[in-house]
């Protein structure tokens, strides 16, 4: 079994997995149990890259040309691991999918132009710890700061647009990686943006320092939360048509198995949590629809 966890810090992802099912999230941060990589899921990680290396460039260079050569080696750098070796059928299988790849980073130069934009960062890693002791952790896609001081946080997503009934919970988390830009730097972001290349549609939302307040607060008592089940090892399951796309089904009470015992954390002398001894590593880009 791969090395057991006590997660200390909290970011959107491991949030929204615990949000859909606990237990979800203690096999993923927790037991750590491997996961088969998807289709949708490394499209996602190789598109990401080729848009941070495409901002490593100078603006004169940002063509969707340049973009697209940089497909194929960004691809082999991944593949280098071995990981993605039965990602697919056979050649066919893996041409039609970076044929969608190309698609979705023309999509991207449809959507904006980025020899007009200077990012004051991308694949930010964000960090902080609120006045009660909850750590916060994020990587924000790209952070754009214009002269007068004005924030853009902007994500990319491989997927299409949610239904606007879905929007808040699309905006999760860039409200998170807003409170701890916020609190970082002083400054509320103006404008969160999620750019969603599968239909070359946005979605939009400003903050306020008082919506960001109030943010903050659900994420204090969603910490409580885990915490007590990191603690008891009380994680319950909850099934939903996001089981469909579970990797642990196998060993899930609902579908009928049983997990593995859970592994009681040793809280050292003088902490009020166990401590986590490696630390934690976000998940690969775009989980499945919602």
């Amino acid at each position: 079994m791969p090395h057991a966890a006590r997660p200390t810090q909290l970011s959107p992802s491991r949030a929204g997995d615990f949000k859909q099912c606990p237990l979800l999230y203690r096999f993923r941060a927790v037991d750590r149990l491997p996961e088969p990589p998807s289709k949708a899921q490394v499209q996602g990680t190789l598109v990401h890259s080729v848009l941070e290396r495409l901002y490593e460039l100078d603006a004169g260079r940002r063509t969707p040309r340049q973009a697209l050569a940089m497909i194929e080696p960004e691809w082999a750098k991944l593949q280098a691991s071995g990981e993605y070796a039965e990602l697919f059928d056979g050649l066919d299988d893996e041409s039609a999918w970076l044929r969608n790849v190309r698609r979705l980073v023309e999509t991207y130069f449809a959507m904006e132009d980025p020899q007009r934009l200077q990012p004051h960062r991308t694949e930010c890693l964000v960090t902080t710890t609120l006045d009660d002791g909850t750590s916060l952790k994020g990587f924000i896609d790209r952070a754009d700061v214009n002269p007068d001081g004005l924030v853009r946080l902007v994500d990319y997503k491989t997927g299409k647009r949610p239904p606007d009934r879905f929007a808040d919970k699309a905006l999760f988390q860039m409200k998170f990686y807003a409170l701890v830009w916020w609190r970082t730097r002083g400054t509320v972001p103006t404008l969160l943006r999620l750019m969603y290349l599968g239909d070359g549609q946005m979605l939009d939302y400003s903050p306020d320092q008082r919506e960001l307040e109030g943010f903050e607060k659900t994420l204090k008592a969603l910490w409580s939360v885990m915490r007590e089940a990191i603690a008891t090892g009380e994680f319950r399951p909850q099934k939903s048509k996001l089981c469909g796309w579970c990797a642990h089904q196998a060993i899930c009470p609902e579908f009928g198995g049983e997990p593995p015992a859970y592994p009681l954390p040793t809280v050292l002398p003088g902490l009020a949590m166990p401590v986590d001894p490696q630390p934690e590593t976000e998940p690969m880009r775009d989980t499945p629809p919602t």
